[in-house]
């Protein structure tokens, strides 16, 4: 008698196999190269640098650190360089991150699953060729100061290719591509360093000035001049970039000013600039309204036009409408999506907090006072602009004094003889002479002990 055949399991439907091959394209990054690849090293099956023309030791670290290293001679051709890189990629994914950018360790962890899902789901693997990610931009201190979005995980397939010399996009449909709002790409090459040190200004502006001597009317090209120039501006310092800044800002103005057709991304950082321009430099309040009410007209329900109008309307003594509009930022600035609809507000919440408390603080408002205060406080507690008519308020609207002290033990160490210090200045300042003397008794106490 045979034996009999064991039953075959129902293992299921087979587990999406996900390849995914790092690309990248470099010159001169023996500063970036390590974490630039590194960040990629548990996920990606291969991971490929293409060197234009390096004269440092950005090859022999990549090769060192495992990187297959190809060489592409500089034809002044992103695309060109990028497509290259991709025809040697065999996985299935790519993460084509530049060597200023990286993605966080716990960010990284998620890419995969995140491959896996979109393959085991039919109409999402049929639908969807690339990802849109947060795209945070890092000053010289590693901290974020703005927020955009970028496409730099995609499908290796031949219809999915990068196009343009400079500011290259790849060649996508708005529909074939999904968001997702939990990985974030890190971007350090805004940095004043980055440009001091790769000369990057100055290389985009001359290439973005041949670019628009075949296409003179091209607005995106205009904003992508005018963000190059300014990066020029920075390198060079304030006198010597002046005349730089004052070409971006012409460029910037004419595309906000333009009804012709232009990137929204762009054409939301030619507005941004535009009004922000204007108000920073203390222009005009009604002329600086009436460019906020038509950024407002172009991208509608932006809360950071939204913000901007708020700042116009505290300086113009409407302090209502500015509490209805910033009410209206906070509530979109839970929503997690918001990061995909606003460049500042999600890194500088504390921007719109301020103005909560002048709002409030303009209507009478001692519990919106009291609210946002202490917000702006707890990010900033030697923050004398805000503290001292914190005091002063507070006080003068009969809060007892032992009361305000309960307050601030919620922001300072209320032992710590430095910080009680900070209180009493403050105090002193708005004239809470009383108060004042009784802090910096407290002070003297602790120093004693």
């Amino acid at each position: 008698m045979g034996k009999k055949k064991p039953k075959k399991r129902n293992a299921g439907p087979p587990k999406p196999m996900i390849r995914l091959s790092q690309c990248m394209i470099v010159k001169n990054e023996e500063k970036n190269i390590e974490r630039a690849l590194g960040w990629a090293k548990s996920i990606a099956f291969e991971r490929i640098v293409v060197d234009t023309g390096s004269t440092d030791r950005t090859v022999e670290l990549a090769e060192k650190m495992g990187a297959t290293v190809h060489h592409f001679a500089w034809i002044d051709d992103f695309a060109a360089a990028k497509n290259f890189a991709i025809e040697k990629a065999t996985g299935n994914w790519i993460a084509f991150l530049d060597a200023d950018e990286y993605f966080t360790a716990e960010d990284a962890k998620a890419v995969v699953p995140l491959l896996k899902q979109i393959h085991s789901e039919p109409k999402l693997r049929e639908e969807f060729l690339a990802i849109n990610c947060p795209w945070v931009q890092l000053d010289d201190q590693g901290k974020p100061f703005g927020i955009d979005e970028q496409v730099r995980l995609f499908r290796n397939v031949p219809s999915v290719r990068y196009v343009g010399k400079i500011h290259e996009k790849l060649s996508l449909e708005v529909a074939n591509v999904v968001r997702a709002e939990n990985i974030s790409i890190m971007h350090t090459g805004y940095s004043r360093a980055a440009y001091t040190e790769t000369d990057k200004a100055e290389r985009n502006v001359d290439m973005l000035r041949g670019e628009l001597a075949v296409r003179p009317d091209d607005l995106n090209l205009k904003v992508y001049l005018a963000d190059a120039l300014r990066g020029k501006a920075r390198e060079d310092g304030p006198e010597k970039g002046a005349a730089s800044e004052a070409e971006a800002e012409a460029l910037y103005a004419e595309v906000a000013g333009s009804a012709g057709q232009v990137d929204p991304m762009l054409n939301k950082k030619a507005h941004t600039y535009t009004v922000e321009k204007h108000i920073v430099s203390g222009g005009n309040l009604w002329e600086s309204e009436r460019l906020c009410e038509r950024a407002l007209a172009v991208f509608p329900g932006d809360m950071d036009f939204e913000y901007y109008l708020a700042r116009i309307m505290n300086q113009k003594g409407n302090y209502q409408k500015a509490r209805e509009l910033l009410e209206t930022c906070e509530v979109k600035l839970a929503d997690a999506s918001a990061i995909f609809k606003s460049d500042l507000l999600p890194v500088k919440p504390m921007l719109m907090y301020e103005e909560m408390l002048y709002a409030s603080q303009g209507l009478g408002d001692t519990v919106g006072i009291i609210k946002y205060a202490t917000m702006v406080l707890m990010e900033d507690k030697t923050n004398q602009e805000i503290l001292s008519p914190y005091i002063a308020t507070l006080l003068n609207n009969g809060t007892p004094e032992d009361e305000v002290i309960g307050l601030f033990g919620k922001m300072y160490d209320m032992s710590d003889p430095n910080d009680l210090l900070v209180i009493a200045r403050a105090a002193k300042d708005c004239g809470a002479i009383d108060f004042a003397r009784r802090i910096a008794g407290m002070a003297t106490q602790f120093v004693k002990q």
